[in-house]
């Protein structure tokens, strides 16, 4: 047994309301530069839909993952070595950027500059990759809201799927359509297929922490990666010529914060934590033979932090006590395998992934509080499930390659959650009936809502911070922006550019959290010249600007 820490992320669907702040925040500090106008390290998708880039699901077309082959040995789908020699310079197993989108601005200065006239003048769209005019027809949120599900509905991949197996499985009109939200960055797997795609060795997995990072020196920009990886969170940058993806914002993880989407979330529903694993078993359970057992082949990856066995293992591995004792309090590790109500993203394509989802269960509420039921009784919550509006196939083919009896398990355990709470708020007897039939004590569903529903930042975040003596493998020389007029080169940096024209408040938020990072002080109490930041303060007192001057006081 080989120990090894990764830090991971559980996100809870039931929270999430869709504003799209993760991923404006995250653009704001890692995209917001020429070259990768379309990338979004972090989106969030409304499901039903395509997803982004479109129809990234289809393994069949895109041939992303991993497969068994006839002999039951772990094989990428798009081949072994002989044919990505042949496919070395031109490789067509990979989206174009209509399947992205052709990003775009508008031509303001028409507006500024037309003459007078009777006519109200129009900003064109413009392509921000040409320059020239564009016609807007798609773009990373073009599903969002169900927007034109009757139209494209039937393309999203597993409805497809589905219908294939039940033509009354999904349905799109109004009274019987559903949606909910899904935020997605790199999964930043155990046994990541980008890594093994890439031809240059340019892809590599931090024993530290498990973060997947691309040295920018030695990427070539062979571009199978973008094929390799199923999720297809690895973009090309078109200026430099480097692929570049979600480093997990690692600067913010090896000083103890959470990344940018996770602090900006409006809904709380991030969960960032440490997992332990035995590395020696990560290609046996990403070969498991039936894809509905991969679920649980992970989870067996997962070592139990209290176990003396594995403590002893993993200080022997070099793993540090403060980082065990972290693994003990991770929100993760809880949600993922303690109460097994987090599910991984396609387990089916055997990467191991480790960003975990617990399902939404709040259309069934909704649903039965408009129909006038007691939405959170427990016999009535327990029984609507079986007719879920979300068909429970649907969600098993996002987190359990199928298997509709795990989906069904972790619904019920949060209806119990929810059941049993309710008499607990309302001061009535608790039924310890309820948590029973979900094989879970009182006291587990009790941590459980506590977690789930009113966890403190420091709670829902157990980041241990970088060890000095691993300073040196933590100084990256090739991570995601180490490339030419990288931060803090040149004023015109990766932070200092926003498709080719200056954007100064990226380099503010740049050397801003640089500061917080270094400082005792609020961070931008004097970088930001008077203007707050609230991405960056981090409530160390109050950063001048915040409040208005009192006329009256000197």
């Amino acid at each position: 047994m080989r120990v090894m820490a990764q830090v991971g992320m559980v996100m809870n669907l039931d929270k999430c309301i869709g504003c799209h702040t993760c991923s404006v925040t995250c653009k704001q500090a890692w995209t917001n530069r020429a070259g990768t106008e379309y990338v979004w390290f972090n989106n969030v998708e409304t499901r039903p839909g395509q997803g982004y880039p479109r129809q990234y699901e289809d393994q069949e077309k895109w041939r992303g993952g991993w497969h068994l082959n006839s002999k039951g040995k772990l094989r990428l789908r798009t081949g072994g070595r002989l044919q990505k020699l042949l496919t070395l310079f031109a490789s067509p197993v990979q989206p174009t950027i209509s399947d992205y989108y052709e990003p775009w601005t508008y031509d303001y200065q028409t507006l500024i500059d037309a003459p007078l006239g009777d006519d109200f003048p129009v900003a064109k769209p413009k392509s921000l990759l040409t320059g020239e005019d564009t016609k807007i027809s798609w773009s990373a949120n073009w599903d969002d809201n169900l927007g034109g599900a009757t139209q494209y509905g039937d393309l999203d991949p597993i409805v497809a799927k589905l219908r294939r197996d039940c033509e009354d499985a999904v349905k799109f009109s109004f009274e019987q359509t559903f949606m909910f939200y899904l935020p997605r960055i790199c999964e930043h797997c155990l046994n990541p297929s980008c890594m093994a795609s890439c031809p240059s060795g340019a892809i590599y997995k931090r024993s530290e922490d498990g973060i997947v990072l691309v040295d920018q020196d030695r990427c070539r920009g062979w571009r199978q990666c973008i094929t390799g990886c199923p999720y297809k969170k690895i973009y090309f940058n078109h200026k430099s010529g480097k692929a570049e993806k979600c480093t997990l914002c690692y600067p913010r993880i090896e000083v103890g914060q959470p990344t940018v989407c996770s602090e900006t979330c409006v809904g709380r529903l991030r969960y960032l934590g440490i997992f332990l694993y035995d590395a020696d078993a990560v290609a046996d359970a990403a070969s498991t033979p039936d894809e509905k057992d991969l679920y649980e082949a992970q989870l067996d990856l997962m070592l139990d932090p209290d176990d003396p066995v594995v403590i002893a293992a993993a200080r022997a591995d070099g793993i540090p006590d403060d980082w065990l004792d972290a693994a003990r309090r991770s929100p993760v590790y809880a949600l993922a395998k303690k109460y097994r109500v987090a599910l991984p993203l396609h387990p089916e394509y055997r990467t191991m992934p480790m960003v975990w989802y617990v399902p939404p269960l709040s259309p069934i509420v909704d649903l039965l509080a408009e129909q006038g039921h007691d939405a959170e009784g427990y016999g009535t919550l327990f029984g609507a499930i079986d007719a879920l509006r979300i068909p429970v196939e649907y969600l098993a083919e996002m987190f359990t390659a199928g298997d509709t009896d795990v989906i069904d398990t972790v619904l019920k355990r949060l209806a119990a959650m929810r059941a049993y709470m309710r008499d607990v708020t309302l001061g009535r007897e608790p039924n310890p009936d309820i948590p029973a039939s979900v094989g879970m004590t009182e006291e587990q569903v009790y941590e459980m809502y506590r977690l789930m529903a009113i966890a403190k930042y420091e709670d829902r975040y157990v980041i241990p911070t970088a060890h000095l003596e691993q300073a040196e493998k933590l100084d990256e020389m090739g991570c995601s922006l180490d490339y030419d007029e990288g931060p803090g080169m040149f004023e015109s940096g990766s932070f200092g550019e926003a498709s080719g024209t200056p954007a100064p408040v990226s380099v503010e938020t740049f050397h801003a959290l640089k500061q917080r990072q270094t400082s005792d002080t609020a961070a931008g109490a004097d970088s930001l010249a008077g203007r707050v930041n609230l991405l960056n303060w981090d409530g160390n007192g109050v950063p001048s600007g915040m409040f208005p001057k009192n006329s009256e006081t000197p």
